[in-house]
């Protein structure tokens, strides 16, 4: 329970700094001490997905399988298409 609660308290940092800026801009780093930014990260993870935890950002529309799956699409179209090219020559 006690880890839940340092989470939560980690996301009240977030969005309290964030009521403070008026939500003119999300909350930076440089907006903490180092011992607040410690503790975020540490509970929240990378500064990215501690913003997505506290639902100050949204996160990547498409998943990171999904997108590789796009890209060897991308790849595989591209490859027969620069084949179709050399067979031409």
């Amino acid at each position: 329970m006690e880890k839940d609660l340092k989470r939560q308290r980690a996301i009240e940092l977030l969005q309290n700094k964030s009521r403070e800026l008026n939500y003119s801009r999300l909350p930076k780093k440089e907006d903490f001490n180092s011992d607040d930014v410690c503790f975020i990260k540490q509970k929240l993870g990378p500064w990215p997905r501690a913003l997505e935890a506290a639902l100050l950002k949204s996160g990547p529309e498409t998943d990171k399988r999904e997108r590789n799956r796009l890209k060897r699409e991308r790849l595989r179209k591209k490859y027969k298409e620069d084949k179709k090219s050399e067979d031409k020559i």
